[in-house]
This record gives structure tokens, C-alpha cells and sequence, in this order.
């Protein structure tokens, strides 16, 4: 297979943005965006369906729900991700407690590193993320250039 090569993308200053939290981190999820509203109320935020209907309640915000992340939308965002339909990830998600939904989970988080799309795992690394001067502007960063991709494959046969 040939090396994937890249082009620049911007980002917008109104950002897309995904959070997800597994059960036993929804409450920490919960607490955190309560504390980081003034930050999120200026961007357009979706979540996987628990979390996106306790995080609306919570905060008053509007928040495009998916489905549930077992049932599927772990993959919805994932597949968002790769359309450039959301521009940054917040999961919190859970190290010590398997998931039924693992493989989703690693397909979710390959995802935005292939797509290079901010990406925090956890609490600290959410606040840097919404603490970062980027957060509330346009910026560049590399994508895969997938037309580049599509014609390498046309030219191999595939």
C-alpha cells in the first residue's frame, strides 16, 4: 500500500465538538463541563446518546444527540470525524473497567489521530484543550488527503 501523503485543513473558530464519557466517568464528564460551560456554550457540542441527554439537562445548552455508544454511536461520531463534520474530541473514558464496546472505542480513537483532530482523553487534558488560545479561532493542521489516496488505489486495480 502507498504512504498516505497530507494537505492542510482549517479548522473553524466555532469548533464541532464530541464528548463522550463511559458510565463510570459520565458524573466526572458532567462536573467538568459544568465548570468549562462559559468555554463550551460557544461551540456546537454532540455527544453520544446518555451523555449527550444528561449533559443538556445539566448544562441547558443544545446538544445533537447520537445513540447510545454500545449500540452504535461511538461509530456515528467516528464517522463524523472522518466526514470533517466534528473538529475536536473530548472522551473521557474508563482504563479500568472493560468495555463490551471495546473494539468502537479503539475504531473512535484511531479515527481522530488519523484525522488529527484535538483529542483529549481525560480531565487535565480537556482543560489544556479548552484553555488553549487555538480553541476560539481558525486553525490549520494536516489531514490524510484522501482524493491523493482514492487515485494511488485506482491506479493499483483496486
Amino acid at each position: 500500500m502507498n504512504r498516505i501523503d497530507f494537505v492542510s485543513a482549517t479548522l473553524p473558530a466555532r469548533k464541532r465538538i464530541a464528548l463522550v464519557a463511559h458510565d463510570h466517568c459520565k458524573e466526572r464528564l458532567l462536573d467538568w463541563a459544568d465548570r468549562q460551560k462559559p468555554q463550551l456554550e460557544k461551540h456546537e457540542l454532540l455527544a453520544t446518546g446518555t451523555t449527550g441527554l444528561l449533559l443538556g439537562r445539566r448544562l441547558g445548552l443544545p446538544i445533537e444527540c447520537m445513540i447510545s455508544g454500545p449500540l452504535g454511536g461511538d461509530q456515528q461520531i467516528g464517522a463524523r470525524i472522518a466526514e470533517r463534520r466534528i473538529d475536536m474530541l473530548v472522551f473521557f473514558w474508563d482504563p479500568f473497567e472493560p468495555q463490551p464496546h471495546d473494539p468502537d472505542v479503539k475504531a473512535l480513537l484511531r479515527v481522530a489521530a488519523v484525522w488529527n483532530i484535538p483529542l483529549a482523553a481525560n480531565e487535565s487534558s480537556a482543560d489544556y484543550l479548552l484553555s488553549s488560545p487555538l480553541l476560539g479561532q481558525a486553525h490549520t493542521l494536516s489531514i490524510p488527503n484522501y482524493a491523493s489516496y482514492q487515485a494511488d488505489r485506482q491506479t493499483a486495480g483496486y
